[in-house]
């Protein structure tokens, strides 16, 4: 499997997409940053791939996650999170150990997943797309520096939607964020 970091970005910033009910969303957009209720002393999953976030909403459907929000990031915010970011899972072949593996997880306030990509149907794909589950110290910098601005794209979610339901593949294809492979500052 093929892991791919695919995201909307620009010379500062990179869009991940995160999918609240109304209180927390509608409170966000007006703040432009996450406000009461969200809450700062819970892991927040970020996912750059919108449909990847389509599944996990069911195309901003599911109870408490019925409004995608596009969340532009600071480039170096999302690249430090990585930086220190630690996998969510042990892997032999990444860490020397279970337990160095489990030593650099209490130590490290962001979580990496790889998930696999989905199609417009939201099958599973090849390739396996990022989320960065960020906790403690990144949720406060996540709210306090590195969120830049925040959209509801509740409504491009269900017109993609309807367009697949309806069989228009290219018409819901073209409505589709433009990601590109992003490569983060070494």
């Amino acid at each position: 499997m093929r892991h791919e970091i695919r995201a909307v970005f620009d010379e500062d910033t990179v869009t991940v997409y995160q999918a609240y009910g109304p209180a927390i969303a509608l409170s966000a957009v007006a703040a432009q940053r996450f406000v009461p209720p969200f809450k700062r002393d819970r892991m927040t999953w970020i996912k750059p791939s919108f449909l990847w976030m389509m599944y996990r909403s069911g195309w901003a459907t599911k109870e408490g996650q019925e409004h995608v929000l596009a969340v532009r990031l600071r480039r170096a915010g999302f690249d430090a999170a990585l930086a220190g970011a630690c996998l969510s899972h042990y892997v032999p072949d990444v860490h020397a150990s279970r337990e160095a593996w489990a030593r650099q997880l209490r130590a490290s306030p962001v979580r990496v997943q790889w998930d696999p990509e989905r199609s417009l149907h939201l099958r599973p794909l090849e390739h396996r797309s990022l989320q960065l589950g960020l906790s403690g110290d990144a949720v406060r910098r996540y709210v306090d520096e590195w969120t830049v601005g925040i959209t509801d794209v509740t409504g491009l979610a269900h017109a993609v939607h309807e367009h697949v339901r309806a069989g228009r593949l290219d018409e819901a294809r073209a409505l589709l964020p433009a990601e590109a492979p992003y490569q983060p500052a070494a």
